[in-house]
């Protein structure tokens, strides 16, 4: 048992053999599983050009809001990826929690900022996304965060210092002896970290996971483009795909239950009026 009770998770009560991995896998970046999967666009630009007809384009709902959507209504269906490992325990998390990132400006020096918010599994379409654009408005704001302002805290120390405090950090955390204050705005404490690497015309990478934080699962998304397919007749053409490809700490849940997970997320995205 951890000597404090965390304010994001509570102990999950795995299977021993889960229970152990933690202690024979102690990072994530020893214990990740790469997935990848290829989605039509058709049934979400059909869905978004009809939805967002009566909308302003500076309200429009985007492919991104769609995907966040899916993961968080995934999440909500396959509960058991809504864990993470601390301490070499692993835990169920309280909420689910998206962090993403975006530019200040579409500008090839400005720079980079993250985002987090609790998906509401009750909440529709329109409110989620409402949250979402508020949440990037703070972000391109220039206004400093409390994540902002502890971070520079940390960078006024001398590098050995600096140091000593990362590893104190860590320790407390892995403890479960952080505080909710400092735990809840921080956007590597979360479900899943989204990169929506298409909106600057990308290709979906294979990203890391932060050792840092609780995040277990990193996506990204892709730019619009032409692929072949195999159609009904038999014979070859193409469609309009958008590729996601995930980063996953296996030592959360195994992997045939994530594979479900991500099948169910990818039939949201391709029957998309089960996402408003």
């Amino acid at each position: 048992m951890a000597p404090f009770a965390r304010p994001d998770g509570t102990p999950s009560p795995v299977h021993p053999l889960r229970r152990i991995m933690p202690f024979l896998l102690p990072t994530k970046n020893g214990a990740f599983v790469l997935f990848e999967q290829q989605v039509n666009a058709a049934p979400a630009r059909e869905f978004l050009a009809e939805f967002n007809a009566a909308r302003p384009p500076e309200h429009a709902v985007t492919l991104f809001h769609l995907v966040l959507r899916a993961i968080g209504k995934a999440l909500t269906e396959f509960p058991r990826l809504n864990r993470f490992v601390a301490g070499s325990r692993i835990y169920d998390r309280r909420g689910i929690w998206l962090s993403f990132s975006a530019k200040q400006r579409m500008e090839r020096d400005a720079p980079l900022f993250t985002a987090k918010i609790r998906f509401e599994p009750a909440e529709n379409l329109d409110a989620m996304v409402d949250r979402i654009r508020a949440a990037l408005t703070e972000g391109r704001s220039g206004r400093e965060t409390s994540v902002d302002r502890e971070v520079k805290t940390f960078l006024r120390l001398p590098a050995p210092a600096l140091r000593l405090g990362v590893r104190v950090v860590r320790r407390l955390d892995a403890w479960g002896a952080l505080p909710a204050r400092f735990v809840d705005p921080d956007p590597l404490y979360a479900s899943a970290f989204v990169a929506n690497l298409g909106s600057v015309g990308l290709e979906a990478a294979y990203h890391h996971l932060f050792e840092y934080g609780t995040i277990p699962i990193f996506v990204t998304l892709g730019r619009l483009h032409r692929a072949p397919v195999v159609l009904p007749d038999g014979s070859v053409g193409s469609r309009e795909v958008f590729t996601l490809r995930y980063t996953y700490d296996e030592r959360v849940e195994d992997g045939f239950y994530a594979a479900r997970a991500l099948e169910r997320l990818q039939a949201c995205l391709e029957a998309p009026a089960e996402l408003a």
